[in-house]
């Protein structure tokens, strides 16, 4: 049964407005005379609101009713009772009903106050469940939001859709960077788009190297349909016919965004001979066999809009009007018509001065790259920083080690900022540094909702995006030096294909600090050695489901921070992990869906090693037999992040020994039930996160011990009934989250008593006022708390 089959009823919703009404027309007497009716009254105004929202969405979503017949039934009785009181005599009736009504008002209160509270619980329980499923680790195609400002799309949008219904499958055609992508998603959010297609809208992004077995596992994990493993792309075509299957015969909709030349025979594949079946495909280049429609770059009147906003800083624009007026003709020309063109080289004049723009202006007329429209050129251009600016861009170069249209996560950042420029441990100037090439619509930062407070920098959901053409010119910005002399080395092996320097014998060694491999499902090669004395961060991504770590990585002396992501659907295994035991600078790891019980064949110290990240990887029974010995292994480790583990039922016992331990975070695994035992041991945490693990059933008695502790969450961890006992204890809390408006019918009855000794406690953060009010009889005592309610957030920004 779905999570709001109950709240979204729309039979109990519609005889709760119909009572309500009943006692408003005929009630107006009685109100004077009698105090059960005044109650009923009472209480039917307060509830109307939410119940009338609760009607609606039953309507809209088709729900079930049966879960609140008996309630309905009596409701209806009441609405009868009433109208008799209505009749001749009415004042006698009242009273002779009197017992009735005072049971009616008193079934209403019960329901909504203890039985609607209880089966809402238990729907969210089963929601979070049903969503685990869909969730898991996997990638998924639903449809991308499109950008807050859009201008000069509305008469190609009528167009690509009056064109839509014609054809079954379909291509918008444009040169990179015209707004191809951003006139789908546009589509994907017009009203008769969704009334015909629904939740039945695929998109799926297919770029330069698709991996067909992905994709096709992706687009059947998306559809609810079992994936299995694919032995081969002729495989993984032959169970695509699923799809149908499993959809029925409800209008599809299937997007292939970033189709490249070459291509033609990928888009036969996914063609089903099924009536309401659409493929709209965006593409640089027309396939003559396939129709059509062209989307043309904009007109000097929307150019000039969207150059405009992309200037904007604090409300009006950072160019002044008589610079403006005197240069706007020439920029617009140059950038073509293109909206990426527009929003990059307006966003590069933000923050500058007036003598830096007018001096960049009249330089960019000099070079007159006007004439011919070169679209690099012109965003190159934008990458002219000056003074303190400088630095961002090799922090826009940087972005070019991750591959072209996935999402780099600001945490891997953040450990590789770290290390190659000493920006801050917590993140906040690669957060910082991350937004101000957002503005310049550099990259594109997509962030969850935060509290802002001195303990809510996480990040870990937080990630970036980046048109391909622009990590094109990141690339190529990086390889203006000579191999030997770069600073940071990014390589791109499809299939075999290894680059002809890497292949030659008398190789010289590169003074890269940065290295970054990405490698498809098809690579199978040797590695061949890299001679990389100086390399501080070393990226590698891939696609297949086992990947050998290459030998010449122990040899990376000065080697900081490994970030190891697998872009696969499955969970990959790693070999050769125990390479890395011998770099005694090794400080950062994160692996992305990576299967740990694969690190454990070998042993492994990683004494200098401080963070440890690990998302949305798979544990299996990785700590069942483990008998590692952190004093010897993990001697200096201070901060764990895991996140999105699903599979994570127990933490392993030797987590306790990690006594240098500060900073512990575990998020959105939900089959966590427990911490371990021995936690008090930990005496130097810090922080605790453990939010979204909604299957933990308690905190333990002896957290109490934890005296450093200075942050904790727990918002939704829906199993947790209480806190400790002895939470005042935590003589040393600053800051508590309890968010989850599910979080506890226990705590009704209040918080414990010990609560009044956290004498430190400066800020709760919750998100509703009858959390909030549990606080109140402790104010007095604790006179630097406050007490801050946040919205609700439901972010499937993970989608």
């Amino acid at each position: 049964m779905p999570a709001t089959e109950l709240l979204a009823g729309a039979a109990l919703g519609e005889a709760f407005n119909i009572l309500h009404e009943v006692v408003k027309k005929y009630g107006r007497k009685a109100l004077n005379f009698n105090s059960a009716f005044k109650r009923l009254k009472r209480n039917l105004d307060r509830f109307a609101p939410a119940m009338e929202e609760i009607r609606k969405a039953g309507e809209e979503l088709g729900l079930p009713k049966d879960e609140t017949k008996s309630l309905i039934d009596q409701i209806k009785k009441g609405e009868e009772l009433i109208r008799k009181c209505s009749k001749k005599n009415w004042l006698l009736r009242i009273f002779k009903y009197y017992d009735e009504l005072t049971e009616l008002n008193a079934a209403i209160v019960t329901f909504i106050k203890v039985d609607m509270n209880l089966q809402t619980r238990r729907d969210v329980l089963r929601l979070l469940k049903a969503m685990q499923k869909t969730k898991e680790t996997r990638p998924s195609y639903s449809v991308p939001k499109p950008p807050d400002f859009i201008v000069g799309f509305d008469v190609p949008l009528k167009e690509l859709k009056t064109k839509l219904w014609e054809e079954s499958l379909l291509l918008l055609t444009a040169p990179g960077g015209c707004g191809k992508t951003t006139l789908v998603k546009m589509l994907c959010q017009d009203g008769d788009i969704k009334d015909k297609f629904g939740d039945n809208i695929f998109f799926a992004t297919i770029s330069n190297a698709p991996n067909l077995k992905v994709i096709v596992q992706t687009l059947l994990n998306h559809a609810g349909a079992q994936v299995p493993e694919f032995q081969s792309d002729e495989d993984a075509v032959n169970h695509l016919q699923e799809l149908p299957k499993r959809i029925g015969l409800n209008p599809t909709l299937l997007i292939l965004d970033d189709v490249w030349p070459g291509s033609e025979t990928l888009l036969e594949k996914f063609k089903f001979h099924m009536p309401n079946f659409k493929i709209l495909v965006t593409t640089r280049t027309a396939f003559t066999r396939f129709s059509s429609y062209e989307l043309k770059p904009l007109d000097a009147k929307d150019a000039m809009t969207l150059f405009h906003h992309s200037t904007l800083q604090d409300g009006s624009s950072c160019i002044p009007d008589d610079i403006l007026d005197e240069y706007i003709d020439k920029i617009l020309k140059g950038c073509g018509g293109f909206p990426l063109a527009l929003e990059v080289i307006g966003g590069s004049f933000r923050g500058q001065s007036v003598e830096v723009q007018l001096s960049r202006l009249r330089k960019w007329s000099i070079d007159d790259i006007i004439s011919n429209i070169d679209l690099q050129k012109c965003l190159q251009r934008s990458l002219e920083f000056s003074g303190p600016e400088v630095k961002f861009k090799k922090f826009f170069t940087d972005l070019g080690s991750f591959p072209e249209d996935r999402r780099t996560y600001t945490a891997a950042l953040i450990d590789m900022w770290a290390e190659l420029y000493d920006l801050g441990e917590d993140g906040v100037d690669a957060i910082a540094t991350l937004r101000e090439l957002n503005n310049r619509h550099l990259a594109s930062l997509v962030m969850t909702k935060k509290d802002a407070s001195e303990f809510s920098r996480y990040y870990n959901e937080d990630f970036v995006t980046q048109h391909d053409l622009l990590r094109e010119l990141a690339i190529s910005e990086s390889k203006q030096e000579p191999i030997e002399k770069m600073q940071r080395l990014i390589m791109d092996i499809r299939e075999n294909a290894l680059p002809l320097w890497y292949t030659k014998q008398n190789q010289q060694p590169t003074n890269a600090r940065l290295i970054s491999i990405s490698t498809d499902e098809s690579f199978k090669s040797s590695w061949c050695n890299i001679q990389a004395p100086n390399v501080e961060v070393l990226i590698l991504n891939f696609q297949s489901e086992i990947y050998s770590l290459p030998e010449f990585v122990e040899n990376m002396d000065k080697l900081k921070a490994v970030i190891i992501t697998n872009y696969g659907f499955f969970h990959a295994e790693l070999i050769n992990f125990q390479l890395l035991k011998s770099l005694s600078n090794l400080k950062r790891i994160r692996l992305e869906k990576v299967s740990i019980p694969s690190l454990f064949k070998a042993p492994i110290w990683l004494r200098s090693l401080k963070k440890l990240s690990l998302f949305m990887c798979s544990f299996g029974q990785a700590f069942g037999n483990s008998t590692m010995k952190v004093k010897d292994a993990l001697p200096n480790l201070m901060e764990i992040n895991i996140d999105y583990c699903n599979d994570l039922v127990e933490l392993p016992a030797w987590l306790c020994d990690v006594i240098l331990l500060e900073k512990l975070s575990i998020t959105n695994c939900h089959h966590l039930s427990a911490l371990p035992k021995g936690i008090e041991m930990l005496e130097n945490l810090k922080e605790l996160r453990l939010r979204s693990c909604t299957e933990l059933s308690e905190l333990p008695d002896s957290i109490k011990s934890l005296q450093k502790l200075r942050f904790l969450d727990i918002s939704d961890c829906l199993g947790i009934r209480n806190l400790p006992k002895d939470i005042g204890e935590l003589r040393n809390l600053e800051e508590l989250h309890m968010k989850g408006y599910l979080l506890n019918l226990n705590l009704r009855n209040g918080l414990p008593q010990s609560t009044e000794k956290l004498k430190q406690l400066k800020l709760v953060i919750c998100d509703d006022e009858e959390r909030a009010k549990l606080w109140e009889p402790f104010m007095e005592v604790l006179t630097n708390l406050e007490v801050r309610i946040v919205e609700k957030e439901i972010s499937l920004i993970w989608l």
